[in-house]
């Protein structure tokens, strides 16, 4: 019996290795750029980085104060109201913004929605890979790949918390207080309590990063109800001053809760929230 020739062997080889190479996953090196999920009326979505950026309704956006940044930058940008595709809906509906680190941004779906010049227009930012952001600072990391800013914030009430960095989904979720009902105030307050304002407040601005009663999705801070509330082991003077400037009452590695200052937390609502606390130290959930 014959041998079979050298190129007939190597022939074979490399047919074997072509066939091997086409049932493995795609290197990380050869698969897409960092990519963004979108989940809204039962739908998910993912949209990739270079196609975001090649789409027609991508726009250079320039945002005088940028809140993470903490000066003017120019991104090029989609606007979300685009992505989510859709114009309504149900009540009691919240959109979370969730980053990469656990961050997670609460974001009423109305004004995510909004297009006119007459108030903010939530844009998202995409990070190009040939030409990256600076690092935040006191970070080693950029804002990106995804970045949500705003055109005119304060012309609707945009809050600090509501610029989530790094962002990895945008998920259609119920109302936080009809999701966690161990967040609400006893019934019997007031509409117009200062403790069910704080409610309001803590919710935008403190569950980004913190739970309450095991309540919230956020994964960064520590529970501020459970086992002990804040104002349990804080003066209100110290409380505040954490708020405001938390390395000046303690600091340890890694530490990332930054300061509130009153253009991001007012002196009233820094109050508010305290208020809230303070309650709710008396409202522990099991």
């Amino acid at each position: 019996m014959m041998k079979p020739s050298i190129a007939r062997m190597g022939g074979r080889l490399l047919a074997t290795l072509i066939l091997l190479l086409a049932a493995l996953p795609a290197h990380r090196a050869l698969a897409g750029g960092p990519t963004l999920t979108i989940a809204v009326a039962g739908a998910e979505r993912v949209f990739d980085r270079d196609a975001l950026l090649a789409r027609p309704d991508a726009v250079t956006v320039d945002i005088p104060a940028d809140i993470s940044y903490g000066r003017p930058m120019r991104y090029r940008a989609v606007p979300l109201a685009s992505l989510i595709g859709i114009g309504d809906f149900p009540p009691d509906t919240v959109l979370e913004g969730v980053a990469s680190d656990g961050f997670t941004a609460q974001l009423p779906p109305e004004l995510c929605l909004r297009t006119g010049a007459d108030g903010a227009v939530a844009f998202l930012a995409v990070e190009p890979a040939d030409r990256p952001w600076p690092n935040l600072p006191g970070k080693e990391v950029s804002a990106g790949p995804f970045y949500l800013v705003w055109v005119r914030p304060e012309a609707s009430g945009v809050r600090s918390e509501q610029w989530p960095y790094q962002l990895a989904r945008i998920v259609a979720s119920d109302d936080p207080l009809r999701r966690w009902p161990q967040l609400a105030v006893e019934p019997g307050l007031a509409a117009d309590s200062p403790i069910r304002a704080g409610q309001a407040v803590f919710i935008t601005q403190c569950m980004a990063c913190h739970t309450l009663n095991g309540a919230g999705s956020a994964t960064m801070g520590p529970d501020l109800n459970r086992p002990m509330n804040p104002t349990e082991y804080f003066t209100p003077a110290g409380l505040k001053r954490l708020v405001r400037d938390p390395r000046s009452v303690r600091t340890w590695p890694n530490q990332q809760m930054p300061g509130f200052d009153p253009a991001m937390l007012s002196d009233a609502d820094l109050d508010r929230v305290v208020a809230y606390l303070g309650h709710m130290a008396g409202r522990k959930a099991p």
